[in-house]
């Protein structure tokens, strides 16, 4: 004998009522926090530019420190109108952090993901700043979406800093003769060896008939210089690193291994080429320990698999594996071991 379904009472009826549903708000914007960090970080890299200006204007390396500190905020304020000479740097280098920031920030409202406005980062550096970072407070709910996002801000960045190389190599000039050598030497990554080579070619001007180590680079070339370095550091495959969230949405299996395989290689050129790489593997190393959530379907595919092939181009074009020349951990062992 089947069981006969009870009959409706007023309390079943409130039971299957449908409940009202309600949607946590969204944390306010600080806004005030932003600009004041903004402000700040207009500051400390007209700061640095002003002081890379002056040595470019004397014929001088920008990073020569012998009749200035490393962060001369003193020089710049007895005279505030100095802080004008810093806009070519600091101006150039604030669009292209601006830029990278904010290609993440456009693709998480594209998402509905809620993220925060761009957090610049001021400091008394060799560049006035730590860069930039947005929050990302709600998840990511596919791995298209956080391969948009992740990818969204490098593309942005490259393009930006690719245009200030352009414009601001041929604003270089030779080393005089007899300049005492900067006190911080850069290498350069295949981009600028690329653009130079275009100089040679169809440019003119003295990129056109020198090459980049004779060369006094203009304080925008800088500024495109350390937008390439920051491009190459996010591109890094593995860990929270936009480079790991792009291999995360293409093969999350993958993910951890390649981040070990990232971290490891950086400890190799930190050994040999610069000593800077091994703080970033501690930090890739860290960031690699747990990633967020993200269903697996729909799968990254389409012409996503060729922006997943130009992330690895610009990754190839921005990186070098000695951002600043004599400073591996080699060479600090060989100088510890010197009687």
């Amino acid at each position: 004998m089947s069981e006969q379904t009870p009959p409706f009472t007023s309390s079943t009826i409130e039971y299957l009522r449908p409940m009202p549903v309600y949607a946590a708000p969204r944390p306010r914007q600080r806004y005030w926090l932003h600009a004041l960090l903004l402000l700040l970080t207009c500051f400390t890299t007209l700061v640095v530019g002003a002081d890379m200006q002056h040595n470019f204007d004397r014929g001088l390396p920008a990073f020569l420190f012998e009749e200035s500190s490393l962060f001369s905020m003193p020089w710049a304020l007895v005279h505030p109108a100095r802080l004008l000479l810093g806009i070519p740097f600091g101006g150039t280098l604030m669009l292209i952090l601006l830029a990278h920031e904010m290609g993440h920030y456009l693709y998480c409202k594209r998402y509905g993901v809620w993220a925060t406005l761009p957090f610049f980062i001021p400091a008394p550096t060799l560049i006035g700043t730590f860069g930039a970072f947005i929050r990302i407070k709600s998840p990511i709910r596919s791995r298209t979406g956080l391969f948009d996002i992740g990818v969204a801000g490098p593309i942005a960045g490259f393009v930006v800093a690719t245009f200030v190389l352009a414009f601001s190599l041929g604003l270089s000039k030779p080393i005089p003769v007899g300049t005492p050598p900067a006190d911080l030497e850069l290498g350069f990554p295949l981009i600028f060896y690329w653009m130079h080579s275009l100089f040679v070619a169809y440019g003119t001007g003295y990129a056109a008939v020198l090459p980049l180590h004779r060369l006094l680079l203009h304080p925008a070339a800088i500024a495109a210089w350390v937008g390439m370095f920051a491009t190459a550091l996010n591109l890094l495959p593995g860990g929270q690193l936009d480079g790991g969230h792009i291999v995360f949405s293409i093969t999350p299996r993958a993910h951890r291994w390649i981040s070990w395989l990232t971290t490891i290689s950086l400890l190799v050129m930190a050994f040999y080429y610069c000593y800077v790489w091994l703080m970033w593997a501690i930090l890739l190393w860290l960031s690699s320990l747990r990633h967020p959530h993200v269903a697996d379907w729909p799968k990254v595919k389409g012409t996503r698999a060729w922006l997943a092939g130009f992330a690895v181009i610009m990754l190839l074009l921005t990186l070098t594996p000695t951002p600043f020349l004599h400073f591996s951990l080699r060479d600090v062992v060989q100088e510890m071991r010197r009687p």
